[in-house]
């Protein structure tokens, strides 16, 4: 197998023959691919994140390509090829494609993109790269993110392209740039906070000179769009190790440019210390929510895990018997992640969901740990609604304490309550709370027409149904007529 880096040990050649085997296995479409490109009189070479989770051993279905064709002589080889093709990243060099293929006797949709070789760069103003095209692999390659990003596997002829030593710091398990790690962030500044995902991520250790120069350049993370950062945030936030990455936006500055709130729950701690690290209760509180996740990563989840105590550093008081206290930190946290998260141009329902999740937080405490009445178990399953499993979650991830028999009697106390949730729905279909009579029932009983009134009587006969549970029709009509009576 040639070895286009003739500086690399021949000790990593067998590393190098496996994985590029690996690639061969898993994706035959690449040869066919790479046939298509030859005859047209092109290279092609599979790239970056592709080659890396292929020495890691965790190549996917999504594969990278780097060509010296341009964008529109790539569409032209890839259009009659794939099953489907979209274009909406040619402005960046980018075709995107997706192809079947039967691989092991399993059929397996690609996703593939191709990138015409290029360099990109910001000036100091703008939000978009400014893309030029390369005429060879060389150049590609040395614009890339990280040298563990930055090998290739040059097809159909398998050679392995490493000028950069990515291999070898793959090994190490550590983050470096291709070039000086200024020059790399200031051609995209978005890399430095890439640098945290991956971190995550892969669980890599990143370069000391890395994370001078992201400590240094962290105001450059200003000038890109608020989406592209999000998109980031998002990707180390459902890693495998987020601690990590978001520890090192923390260390390094960029988070208070990103994410505020979670530096400043870095409080300082009073000379008696009565209360906890919150930063470092977050972070294992993030921890422990992952735990409990059943279906793979959940965004909504992690967030409110990541922001459910971000009201503490505006609320905190210290009191005069030398407590410290929080009041109303989840009413103010609510609100300061809604105005976080929209202005990192998060969805709309997600905003309100993980905002939800905060705020409702605290309700388990505020019952106390007596038992708790029909009532509030009928009001906490309304209030959380849909979001009542995460709710669940979020509320045991918040025990953090170290003293094992105030921790097992909160476990033993939400244990009870979801026993006490699971028999009033089997009773009464809490998931779909609502008044013993419906608004047309409501205005012929009452003889009025549709307006304030009617909202009134109905809100009143829900809060009926959730102090006392469900009425029969009857009842419900005595009821609304008494309540009436009184309005005068």
């Amino acid at each position: 197998m040639p070895n286009a880096n003739e500086d690399t040990p021949p000790a990593l050649s067998q590393v190098q023959q496996r994985a590029v085997s690996e690639l061969l296995r898993v994706a035959p479409v690449a040869d066919d691919l790479a046939r298509r490109f030859q005859e047209a009189g092109f290279s092609l070479a599979l790239v970056g994140g592709s080659v890396r989770d292929a020495l890691l051993g965790r190549l996917g279905n999504d594969l990278d390509f780097t060509t010296d064709a341009r964008p529109e002589d790539v569409l032209k080889i890839v259009r009659p090829w794939a099953d489907a093709v979209w274009d909406v990243g040619i402005a960046f060099g980018t075709v995107g494609a997706q192809k079947q293929a039967r691989v092991g006797g399993t059929d397996r949709c690609f996703q593939i993109e191709v990138t015409t070789y290029r360099s990109e760069a910001y000036d100091r103003t703008s939000r978009k790269p400014e893309v030029s095209y390369g005429d060879s692999i060389e150049q590609d390659l040395v614009r890339r993110d990280f040298t563990v990003n930055a090998m290739a596997v040059g097809l159909p002829e398998k050679t392995f392209i490493d000028p950069h030593h990515g291999l070898e710091d793959l090994a190490a398990r550590v983050l470096r740039t291709p070039g000086t790690p200024e020059e790399s962030f200031s051609d995209d500044p978005l890399r430095m906070m890439r640098a945290a995902r991956f971190a995550a991520q892969l669980d890599f250790e990143v370069a000391a000179d890395v994370v001078t120069a992201m400590r240094e350049m962290s105001e450059r993370i200003g000038i890109v769009s608020a989406e592209r950062v999000r998109d980031e945030l998002n990707k180390l936030i459902l890693s495998a190790h987020p601690r990590e990455g978001l520890t090192l936006l923390v260390d390094t500055g960029l988070a208070e440019r990103v994410l505020p709130e979670l530096p400043a729950l870095r409080l300082e701690r009073d000379e008696h210390h009565r209360h906890k690290d919150v930063y470092d209760h977050t972070l294992i509180v993030l921890e422990q929510a992952m735990a409990l996740e059943e279906d793979g990563p959940d965004l909504t989840l992690r967030l409110a895990a990541l922001l459910h105590d971000i009201g503490k550093p505006r609320t905190r008081r210290f009191e005069q018997d030398g407590r410290v206290s929080f009041h109303h930190h989840e009413v103010v946290g609510a609100k300061m992640t809604k105005k976080r998260m929209t202005a990192l141009k998060y969805s709309n329902e997600l905003v309100k969901d993980v905002s939800r999740l905060v705020e409702l937080h605290l309700r388990f405490h505020g019952y106390g740990t007596g038992e708790w009445t029909d009532s509030a178990v009928r009001r906490y399953v309304r209030d959380a609604g849909p979001l009542l499993g995460r709710l669940h979650q979020l509320t045991r991830s918040d025990c953090t304490t170290r003293n094992k028999r105030r921790a097992a009697a909160l476990s033993r106390a939400y244990d009870g309550l979801e026993a006490r949730i699971a028999q009033l729905q089997e009773q009464e279909e809490l998931d779909a709370i609502r008044p013993d009579l419906d608004g047309n029932q409501i205005m012929e009983i009452l003889g009025v027409k549709p307006g304030p009134a009617v909202g009134r009587a109905y809100q009143h006969l829900l809060e009926l149904r959730l102090e006392n549970g469900p009425m029969d029709h009857d009842a419900a009509v005595t009821a609304l007529k008494e309540w009436w009576a009184e309005q005068g």
